[in-house]
C-alpha cells in the first residue's frame, strides 16, 4: 500500500456495541473514500483532519470532533501529522444521534475518556468499569452541542466573497465595516448575513480560522511572535488568549504535547 494512505480496518461487523480505535498519522496521508453499516465519531487529539462527507468538506480540530452517520460516504486528509481518536458505534445507539454529518464540541468528559481509553489501549470495553464509561460517552455525546460545520462556508454571495478572502489571509486585520463596503452592504446587513448563515458572528469564524492556521504553522516550527504577527494579532498575549480559548492550552504547551 502507498505510504500516504491510511489504511482502513476491514471489520464486518462491530465487535461490541462501541468499538474505539486509536492511531497517528503523519503528514501528507489520505484515506480513500468508504462507507460502513455503524456510525463514527472522528476526533484528533492534536492536529487537524479534514474530511469529505457525502461530498461536504469538515475539518476537526482539537475540541471538536465530526460525527459521520451510517452509510455516509467518507474520506480524509490530513496536511500535518495527527493523533487520532475514533468511536466506531452501533446502529441502535446511533438512532439518537444526527441523521446528517457535523461538528460535535468535545467537552472534557469526552476528551478525558478517549484520552483514558488510548492510553490503556482499550478497543473493546469489557470490564464493567468500561462498560460504564463507555454508557458515560454516549450520554455526553447525545448533550454535546452540535454544529453544522467547524468553519463553514455561506450560502449568499457576500459572506462566501469575505470567507474566500480570509481563507487566503488568515492575518488579514480588516474590520467588519471595511468588508461590508467592500461588498457593498451595510455592516448591519453584512453582521446579519454572518450569523443566519454560517451560525456565528464575523470575529468567531475569522477566529476559528486563524486557530487553524496556527496548529498548522506550529507543527512546522514557526516562532510564536512572528506567528502572532502573522495572523493579526498586535500582541503575542493576545495571540496566546485566542489559542487557550480554542484548544484549553497555550501555543508553547500544544508543541510540547508528545504523541500518545
Amino acid at each position: 500500500m502507498d505510504k500516504n494512505y491510511i489504511e482502513i480496518p476491514t471489520l464486518r461487523e462491530l465487535p461490541a456495541r462501541v468499538y474505539f480505535r486509536y492511531d497517528e498519522f503523519g503528514a501528507d496521508t489520505h484515506a480513500a473514500a468508504h462507507r460502513h453499516r455503524w456510525g463514527q465519531l472522528n476526533f484528533t487529539a492534536r492536529g487537524v483532519m479534514q474530511l469529505e462527507i457525502d461530498g461536504r468538506p469538515f475539518m476537526s480540530p482539537p475540541n471538536y470532533a465530526v460525527w459521520i452517520p451510517p452509510n455516509a460516504l467518507h474520506s480524509c486528509y490530513n496536511r500535518e501529522s495527527v493523533v487520532y481518536r475514533s468511536v466506531y458505534i452501533g446502529l441502535d445507539d446511533c438512532r439518537a444521534l444526527p441523521e446528517s454529518p457535523c461538528a460535535v464540541s468535545m467537552n472534557n468528559v469526552l476528551r478525558a475518556i478517549l484520552n483514558d481509553f488510548a492510553e490503556r489501549d482499550v478497543t473493546t470495553p469489557v470490564s464493567q468499569a468500561d462498560l460504564n464509561l463507555t454508557q458515560v460517552l454516549l450520554d455526553q455525546l447525545h448533550l454535546a452541542p452540535r454544529e453544522s460545520d467547524y468553519l463553514p462556508y455561506g450560502s449568499g454571495t457576500a459572506v462566501n466573497l469575505v470567507l474566500d478572502q480570509l481563507r487566503t489571509n488568515p492575518g488579514d486585520t480588516r474590520s467588519l465595516a471595511a468588508w461590508a463596503k467592500q461588498v457593498f452592504v451595510s455592516e448591519r446587513t453584512l453582521a446579519r448575513h454572518f450569523n443566519q448563515e454560517l451560525g456565528m458572528s464575523f470575529g468567531e469564524w475569522r477566529q476559528r480560522l486563524r486557530f487553524l492556521a496556527a496548529i498548522e504553522a506550529l507543527e512546522q516550527g514557526q516562532s510564536i511572535k512572528a506567528l502572532a504577527f502573522d495572523l493579526g494579532y498586535s500582541s503575542s498575549s493576545a495571540f496566546i488568549t485566542m489559542f487557550q480559548r480554542h484548544a484549553g492550552c497555550t501555543p508553547e504547551q500544544y508543541r510540547r504535547q508528545q504523541y500518545v
